[in-house]
């Protein structure tokens, strides 16, 4: 369960972070005097979504929803969306301004010119990101499940809590073995797109 609800928040977190992280990016909005206020308004809520620690998102979806693995899920989705968002729009920013130029001189619009010269330059890191954030979200459903998110957290919790710790460290063991091997596909993943 651990693994999907961590794959699960990745995938809507990126999701629905794709689209502002455009939004984000100073060298799309933030020169444009029109668009600058959509600029410092999308960084301000990956900002403010970033600064609370995903435990706390944790217990206000444990109260929302109860105990158990949705909650968990909504609390890495939150952080993901405010971590990714910040990412993709810094990958953005870090694009090559020629194949814009010469995009545009070919007299595309905006949206071509995203499709064309933007998005080739960028799907490598985002899916770089989006591996990493899911390595990320491994070990957080773990800590989030302390406080009641669901996945194998709360299985451990549950152990400590009633002394069975030969159980509790059979299940560490396991959290160990499976963060290590997600820890090294998503390093030979990502050494194969960049």
């Amino acid at each position: 369960i651990t693994i999907f609800q961590a794959m699960l928040a990745t995938f809507v977190g990126a999701v629905l972070a794709a689209p502002l992280s455009f939004l984000a990016a100073k060298n799309l909005t933030g020169k444009s005097k029109l668009l600058s206020w959509l600029y410092y308004l999308t960084r301000s809520i990956f900002n403010f979504l970033r600064s609370i620690e995903a435990l706390l998102y944790a217990s206000i979806f444990v109260f929302w929803a109860g105990i158990g693995p949705f909650a968990g899920m909504l609390a890495l989705t939150v952080t993901t969306f405010a971590l990714i968002g910040k990412l993709f729009s810094e990958a953005i920013e870090n694009i090559d301004t020629g194949p814009i130029e010469a995009v545009t001189a070919t007299g595309a619009n905006r949206l071509q010119v995203i499709f064309y010269a933007i998005i080739p330059q960028i799907v490598p890191a985002f899916i770089s990101y989006l591996v990493y954030q899911w390595d990320i979200n491994i070990r957080m459903a773990t800590i989030i499940g302390f406080a009641g998110g669901g996945g194998i957290g709360l299985t451990l919790s549950t152990y400590f809590g009633s002394l069975q710790y030969h159980k509790a460290g059979t299940v560490v063991l396991f959290i160990v073995v499976v963060v290590a091997l997600m820890d090294f596909a998503s390093a030979k993943i990502r050494e194969s797109l960049i």
